[in-house]
């Protein structure tokens, strides 16, 4: 599998080093200080683009790969508020797009967790859901994306709650609150919350480095070969 990489920070040499360990070649590493740009990028030299920039940059490729007819594979965050023009593009197109906000295999099994205990607390009153997450403070958006997924899960799941808010205090009662911490290099941590007056339940995602996000990234790139359309982890996972 050729790749081409969209950004090469700390993300990108991770999966440069994990894609040549399973085989595949790194053809391509676009980044602002590197020498290759992404009009070097062409269907007929890249099996496949995985893009890991920031929320302003990543829209810019996303669309050029989709125009290109180059698959591509989005860790970024932070940009959804262009996902439905992009995906509708894709879908034009007949092109191929991946978006996921943590590629991680354990984050995705705490994503689906974390929609079930949504659906058993549904019916038990006096529990108020809070929420919290750490990275590193070179993350440029906050709450994180794999953050907003989570609440997203409870929001829908949990009819008592109808948003997010930003902070450790709520001003409606339906509100859920995400506090954002930025500590060192911390690869990522999320904490849920259901606190009561007589006791709380807590689940936990840590991270202990950023290697599980690139074997997914990885992975995805292999199962969106030969296929069209937009897809995400559920669809890999099957969860």
């Amino acid at each position: 599998m050729r790749i081409a990489l969209l950004g090469y920070g700390k993300m990108g040499k991770i999966i440069d080093r994990k894609a040549s360990e399973k085989g595949h070649e790194v053809v391509l590493r676009v980044d602002l200080n590197g020498p290759d740009s992404l009009d070097d990028i062409h269907a007929d030299q890249v099996d496949v683009a995985i893009e890991f920039t920031n929320p302003e940059i990543a829209p810019i490729h996303i669309a050029h790969c989709i125009e290109g007819g180059i698959p591509i594979v989005v860790g970024s965050t932070g940009w959804y508020d262009q996902y439905e023009a992009l995906s509708q593009l894709c879908l034009d197109r007949q092109a191929s797009l991946f978006t996921a906000t943590n590629f991680s295999i354990g984050v995705n099994i705490f994503f689906a967790v974390n929609r079930f205990l949504a659906k058993q607390m549904s019916g038990i009153p006096g529990y108020s859901p809070t929420m919290e997450e750490t990275h590193h403070v070179h993350k440029l958006d906050a709450p994180s994306g794999t953050a907003i997924t989570l609440a997203e899960g409870i929001l829908k799941h949990l009819p008592r709650t109808s948003e997010w808010v930003m902070g450790d205090e709520k001003v409606r009662e339906d509100q859920l609150p995400i506090v954002s911490h930025r500590i060192d290099e911390v690869p990522g941590t999320h904490l849920v919350q259901y606190r009561s007056t007589v006791d709380s339940i807590e689940i936990k995602h840590t991270a202990h480095s950023r290697e599980g996000f690139a074997e997914g990234t990885i992975v995805a790139a292999e199962w969106l070969l030969g296929k069209q359309g937009v897809f995400g982890m559920e669809d890999l996972l099957g969860i």
